[in-house]
């Protein structure tokens, strides 16, 4: 990959897409649902939680790809292929983290949610 995945796509939704909000908002709450559970990681409904948030990232990243498989999809191929990418690695470490729940491995897809979701509304119009 040439350049970071998350900053390309987010630098290339102003040009390219125009507003995202509604794709940030998701994001925003797929990382806050993540978040929740690691912080409550002692919760006696961890379990339900995390399976919870995981099933909701899963849902948003399939969005994603099927967004990004799209022949329409205004961005660059090396960009889409790039995020494309980016979500396997999150499917990978989604699917990881359901056989061997442990809460640090939350974190990098925690901020891949946020990082995302705040550069699709800083380049949102």
């Amino acid at each position: 990959m040439s350049q970071n995945p998350v900053n390309a796509y987010t630098v290339n939704q102003k040009e390219s897409l125009g507003g995202r909000e509604p794709e940030a908002s998701v994001l925003s709450r797929a990382g806050l649902m993540l978040k929740s559970v690691k912080d409550n990681w002692s919760a006696p409904d961890r379990d339900q939680k995390l399976l919870e948030a995981i099933k909701f990232n899963q849902k948003v990243w399939s969005f994603f790809q099927a967004e990004l498989t799209d022949p329409e999809n205004p961005l660059p191929r090396n960009l889409r292929e790039d995020i494309l990418n980016l979500s396997v690695f999150i499917d990978k470490r989604l699917f990881e983290i359901l056989a061997f729940p442990d809460p640090d491995k939350l974190s990098i897809i925690i901020d891949i949610d946020f990082n995302i979701a705040s550069g699709l509304r800083t380049n949102a119009g």
